[in-house]
């Protein structure tokens, strides 16, 4: 068993001509969910990559950053769609296909000169992930690097990590598959 024999995949869903990689039946699985903690914890216990907090992204970057976070011994902050968060609120807006978002992370939920570990479940365009990103800057915070389960290497977002400066880390990519 592997982790990426784990994650179905769903044809035509959101819309013809996508295919939906699904980790539900990854964490679902106990050994699977457990393998892939284990390796994110592994990575991130050395000194080189160590964080001082795990930040997730919405929503599936819960289920994976609780736990993570919870392995490292590291406290867990959410980034959160607009109007989720009931403090103070840091905003960025970012590009979808056809039109905008907005995340949110809690003024006060990272302090200055933290180091970061962002964490989602996969990486298409980049697009949350780099808003992300900018919320932790905002912050006076920096990114240690990023970690997904998956990439999707042909929908360009690790090229679009890269180009602004940032590491990341993923189990396993589906390329043009």
């Amino acid at each position: 068993m592997t982790i990426k024999s784990l994650i179905r995949t769903i044809p035509d869903y959101p819309k013809k001509g996508i295919m939906f990689r699904d980790i539900t039946t990854l964490i679902k699985d106990p050994l699977g969910l457990r393998l892939v903690i284990d390796q994110f914890t592994q990575r991130y216990l050395g000194p080189e990559l160590a964080c001082d907090v795990v930040v997730g992204i919405e929503a599936r970057g819960f289920i994976l950053g609780g736990a993570l976070a919870y392995t490292l011994g590291k406290g867990f902050v959410p980034v959160r769609k607009k109007g989720k968060l009931p403090g103070e609120v840091v905003r960025q807006e970012y590009a979808l296909e056809y039109g905008t978002d907005t995340v949110e992370i809690h003024r006060d939920a990272i302090e200055a000169g933290k180091r970061v570990l962002l964490i989602d479940d996969l990486l298409a365009t980049g697009g949350t992930s780099l808003a992300a990103a900018a919320l932790v800057e905002k912050l006076g915070a920096k990114v240690v690097e990023m970690a997904f389960i998956v990439d999707l290497p042909d929908l360009g977002g690790g090229r679009r990590l890269k180009e602004k400066g940032y590491a990341f880390h993923t189990l396993v990519e589906f390329e043009g598959e």
